[in-house]
């Protein structure tokens, strides 16, 4: 299928691996003109040889002021804004600290909004643009073991809503897609982290992981990057014009919801 995007351009945050890595690789495959952001000039090298086509990679994090000023100068504007910058962690609500608030809002919320703030306005100005809030279902479904980090994907959808307000009678559109677990090397990890059975082979954990912690899950595997990124390269298309203000769900079933 023809996404109609070639000549287009985005910017894709957190995308040296994981679901930002395929997004940019997908987007980029479709003839999109696509910059990359990091923290480490060699993560980023890497991932520009993964991609194997051209891409613009900047050295910047929005998750800081600073950062985000970097990237803006270094591209002041874009057909498509993927927010997808974003951390997580496995933590007992009591340990929480006041810090470790702060800093999944920062990182997760904060960063796109920066950016939003910056890009969106140009992108009603030239009456047409894309900005995508990768989020998760655990804006919809907080997960127990790491309920900061379900506030900051709730905060998410809350900022994408509101910000499709503005989108009216024009070609603009705001949206977020919900990934559910998806195959990383983090993700291994923090299974290990919560699964009983810590040295179990890895196919074990992952099935432990969904029995119980998981369970609402139809598809009951860890979601491919690939996957997420077939849907955010369809949702920044033309294509996908009449979808706005929407919350797409990537998430193997597990919210037990139709709406």
């Amino acid at each position: 299928m023809d996404l109609k995007l070639t000549g287009k351009s985005a910017i894709v945050t957190g995308s040296t691996a994981g679901i930002g890595l395929a997004i940019a690789k997908r987007l980029a495959q479709e003839g999109v003109a696509v910059t990359i952001s990091g923290r480490s000039q060699a993560k980023l090298d890497a991932a520009a040889d993964d991609i194997g086509l051209p891409v613009n990679a900047v050295l910047a994090d929005p998750a800081t002021a600073e950062g985000a000023a970097a990237l803006i100068a270094a591209v002041p504007a874009t057909d498509i804004l993927v927010n997808n910058l974003g951390i997580y962690e496995a933590k007992d609500f009591t340990d929480i600290s006041d810090e470790d608030w702060h800093h999944l809002f920062e990182v997760n919320v904060v960063s796109g909004a920066r950016l939003s703030r910056h890009y969106f306005p140009k992108m009603l100005d030239q009456n047409w643009g894309r900005v995508i809030f990768i989020a998760s279902e655990s804006g919809l479904l907080p997960p127990a073991e790491m309920i900061h980090y379900g506030m900051t994907k709730s905060a998410q959808l809350s900022i994408s809503r509101g910000l499709a307000e503005h989108t009216r009678g024009t070609g603009v559109t705001v949206n977020s897609v919900l990934p559910g677990p998806t195959r990383s090397e983090g993700i291994v990890d923090f299974i290990r982290s919560v699964v009983d059975n810590k040295d179990a082979p890895e196919a074990e954990r992952e099935a432990e992981f969904f029995t119980k912690l998981r369970p609402l899950s139809l598809i009951k595997r860890l979601i491919e990057a690939d996957e997420v990124g077939a849907m955010v390269a369809y949702l920044a298309s033309p294509l996908a014009a009449a979808t706005n203000g929407a919350a797409l769900r990537v998430e193997g079933g597990m919210v037990p919801t139709i709406a």
